[in-house]
């Protein structure tokens, strides 16, 4: 469908190639400050022409509130918002009409609809993200002015090409561990600033020029390529996610499958935590500042159980090589007789560059969601007697101290 979300709901509408695409988006609460510059900002680092490394095509995607703010503050209800498509060239897809593209979902959409969109992908289309970047973005300001929560996504790898993550392999495991100690630190220091710095948005210079040249040699033999992307999630309230089928790794997992192209998602130490033993891959708790359960190790990247432990959230995303490449291609036309068929338009060489601000407004919606969904909860929770009837070790103390009416209480509301 194309609604994602509880509490905090993304509904994005649009195809690649008609006159608009956006978002109505419901579940903000009134009184945050928004304007379209809050907006665009994400916006424009997820638009198309940046670089000779991402398409030619040329749009600003310049976002217009239509409903839900008065005099730059949200009133609480739907806010639906508008970017007009301007550089449109169904022309470039004629040969969509005899040819479902190799690897796109022109095939697919025709079997499931029983007709398709006749260029650019339709639904399918990166295009369709503006509504979800749009969306996101409000939820990032919302978790950043209420909560403090920070979200910071980079390119990984491109191709072969990746920043290096694991330590160098001892033969001996009981010495292994999950993630270098050099990875660690970039998770726990790297900002958008550093980011944005490179091109291709990977933030080491020298492997960030070897992507680049990579792309740049793939684009030019009208190839494609794929690649990863990292995100952390910093100063979440512990006790997010819904178990057990909402846990928030398999609703951060949703959102990051759901984004065009994507084809992987492992969080924490992902598929290398399965090389190493428990003894090496376990998190003991610590007492932290003031009194706060911490961990020693962060290697669940942030969740345990399928719920927040208040550390910060890691994960990473597999994007594939674009479908659409301006190759010949031995393929069939839809009435099934062999043909060649080469590609036009104007298409990305690798998309990651671009879906770094795509993956940080998903994961801030999924968030949004978990953190709505909770608060509802400890609001309702404040409402009731304090509890005396079960050990003090069985209760957060937030939750044994609240009086009737008292207001919330919990983890979200001990924040």
């Amino acid at each position: 469908m194309s609604t994602f979300g509880s509490l905090y709901k993304v509904h994005t509408y649009g195809e690649s190639h008609c006159k608009s695409v956006g978002a109505i988006v419901d579940g903000i609460p009134p009184g945050l400050e928004l304007t379209e510059e809050d907006i665009q900002v994400q916006l424009s680092r997820r638009r198309p022409g940046q670089s000779d490394i991402t398409t030619p095509r040329n749009e600003y995607d310049e976002v217009r509130i239509q409903s839900g703010t008065e005099h730059g503050v949200t009133l609480g209800t739907p806010i639906g918002l508008i970017v007009l498509n301007k550089d449109q060239r169904p022309h470039d897809y004629a040969e969509t009409d005899l040819y479902p593209r190799p690897s796109h979902a022109d095939w697919t959409y025709l079997a499931k609809y029983g007709v398709k969109a006749s260029s650019g992908g339709g639904r399918a289309s990166a295009r369709e993200t503006i509504g979800r970047v749009a969306a996101g973005a409000i939820a990032e300001k919302y978790l950043k002015v209420a909560h403090g929560i920070e979200i910071v996504a980079f390119v990984s790898s491109v191709g072969k090409i990746h920043l290096p993550a694991f330590s160098t392999a001892t033969g001996n495991e009981e010495d292994d561990e999950p993630l270098s100690k050099e990875y660690v630190q970039l998770l726990n220091t790297v900002t958008r600033e550093i980011v944005d710095k490179e091109m291709v948005r990977c933030p080491n210079r020298e492997i960030a020029q070897l992507m680049e040249d990579n792309i740049r040699k793939s684009k030019a033999a009208n190839d494609s390529l794929g690649g990863t992307v990292t995100c952390i999630i910093r100063n979440v309230p512990a006790g997010l996610g819904e178990p057990c089928f909402d846990k928030l790794e398999a609703t951060l997992a949703h959102a990051m499958l759901s984004i065009p192209s994507t084809k992987g998602f492992e969080i924490g130490s992902g598929f290398r935590g399965t090389e190493v033993p428990g003894s090496r891959h376990n998190d003991m708790f610590s007492e932290g500042e003031g009194g706060k359960m911490t961990t020693v190790t962060n290697w669940s990247g942030g969740i345990q159980g399928g719920i927040t432990n208040g550390e910060d959230i890691y994960f990473r995303v597999g994007f594939k090589p674009p479908a659409t490449i301006c190759q010949p291609q031995s393929t069939a036309r839809y009435d099934g007789s062999a043909g060649v068929l080469e590609a036009k338009g104007r298409h990305d060489p690798c998309v990651v560059p671009r879906a770094v601000p795509i993956v940080e407004t998903m994961a801030a919606i999924a968030v949004m969601d978990a953190l709505l969904i909770q608060a509802s909860r400890t609001a309702a929770a404040s409402l009731l007697p304090p509890i005396t009837t079960l050990p003090p070790t069985m209760v957060m103390p937030g939750m044994s101290q609240h009086k009737s009416g008292s207001g919330s209480a919990g983890p979200v509301g001990d924040e």
